[in-house]
């Protein structure tokens, strides 16, 4: 018996019509609104001028405090100021202060012929061929000819310029000579003994670093009584128990080599004995700032580098030659750097501690131009001379990155 097929639904029929059609003809009506495309320049431009509002307060604050000042002192120097403005004198400051432009192309010239050896020898060193063994003697080559170059440009520099600001940066770099690297060995080596387990090692830590946030001028004036050229004074008192005689300390301005005896003159005849106090003071005052910031890069050091030493055999000795110094590099290089622009840079405790008696022999460069800027009111040579001791810094602070950064052990 045939079974009666039932109707399809009409709406079922007419789906199935509706998709035989071509759906071109009936478009399905879009109720979305197009949003307007904005190009890449514009959203540059928002980024821009976002990133400039966060750093436009740092820019304002540098300039006015940094940049113009600079700006201003050379525009000074280039004026003869004295108590009032006078008239625009160019260069004549300069040509006052190094006696000709001679001398100082003489003084360059040996300057750049030194960072020449160094750069000479550095690659003949990394070359590791059979010449790499001489390279420091090629560098003392060069180096001879530099000197010769730096000191007939330096001594006709003393006999044609201004021979007490010339005198105040043999003083200055006096002080930075003997204060930055002993101020690092020292601050490595006590760093490295309060690194270890031994006790009251917390105390010790503060107790070395109480000198550097001391204010320097309580302090200068502890040093004033200590160093002071009586009998009874504490560091001559020390010194009879060696039986040594008392000595005038900061009223001292003979060069050490002459009190030891040696009939030397000139700038290897060394700083005086007031100069050397002054040294002293330097010393211990940074010398905790130093071993707080080694104690963090000896915090960050591997312990496993350690074991795996003492695994092998290495000794104490060994392990700080070869494991300590290399990873602490980077921290040496950067309180080298900054140790040595405060060098140039010291004032308040020179001040304090230099005596009349002792001379021009612990006047450093920043002293003396203070004194020519308040007590003289020569602004014009004094901007003059604040600019030389500008480039000087800004050029040491230039070559020793270039050199003692190569040699960076980063791990």
């Amino acid at each position: 018996m045939e079974v009666p097929k039932q109707n399809e639904p009409q709406e079922s029929i007419d789906a199935n019509e509706s998709s035989h059609l071509d759906r071109s003809e009936y478009p399905v009506p879009d109720n979305t609104e197009k949003q307007p495309k904005r190009g890449l320049g514009f959203q540059r431009v928002v980024d821009l001028v976002t990133a400039y509002s966060f750093i436009t307060p740092a820019l304002i604050i540098i300039f006015l405090f940094g940049l113009f000042p600079i700006g201003y002192a050379f525009y000074m120097s280039l004026i003869n100021w004295n108590v009032r403005k006078g008239a625009f004198i160019g260069f004549r400051n300069y040509l006052e202060i190094f006696g000709s432009w001679e001398n100082l192309y003489w003084v360059l010239g040996g300057v750049v012929i030194l960072i020449i050896a160094f750069i000479v020898q550095g690659r003949i060193e990394k070359a590791k061929n059979e010449f790499s063994k001489y390279s420091w003697l090629v560098f003392l080559g060069i180096a001879a000819i530099a000197g010769v170059l730096f000191s007939k440009g330096w001594s006709a520099m003393m006999e044609t310029g201004d021979k007490s600001f010339l005198q105040s940066l043999v003083n200055t770099l006096y002080y930075a000579l003997g204060t930055v690297p002993t101020q690092i060995i020292i601050g490595i080596v006590i760093a490295y003994l309060l690194y270890q387990n031994i006790k009251f090692k917390e105390g010790f830590r503060l107790l070395y670093f109480l000198p550097y946030i001391t204010p320097a001028v309580t302090t200068s004036v502890i040093f004033r009584i200590i160093f002071n050229r009586e009998a009874y004074s504490i560091a001559n008192r020390f010194i009879k128990l060696f039986g040594m005689d008392p000595l005038k300390w900061r009223f001292e301005s003979k060069p050490i080599m002459q009190l030891l005896g040696f009939n030397i003159e000139g700038f290897w005849a060394g700083p005086s004995l007031a100069l050397i106090v002054i040294m002293i003071f330097g010393i211990w005052s940074f010398v905790g700032y130093n071993v707080v910031i080694f104690l963090s890069g000896l915090g960050n050091i591997p312990k496993e580098v350690y074991e795996a030493a003492e695994i092998d055999g290495a000794t104490k000795w060994q392990l700080f030659k070869n494991i300590t110094i290399p990873y602490l590099s980077p921290i040496t290089f950067y309180l080298t750097l900054i140790s040595l622009i405060g060098t140039f840079k010291a004032f308040n405790h020179i001040y304090v501690l230099k005596l009349p008696s002792a001379g021009d022999s612990v006047v450093t460069a920043s002293v003396y131009i203070f004194e020519r800027f308040y007590k003289f009111s020569q602004f014009g040579r004094a901007t003059a001379m604040s600019m030389v001791l500008f480039l000087i810094i800004l050029g040491l602070t230039f070559i020793q990155n270039k050199l003692m950064a190569e040699r960076v052990f980063y791990g």
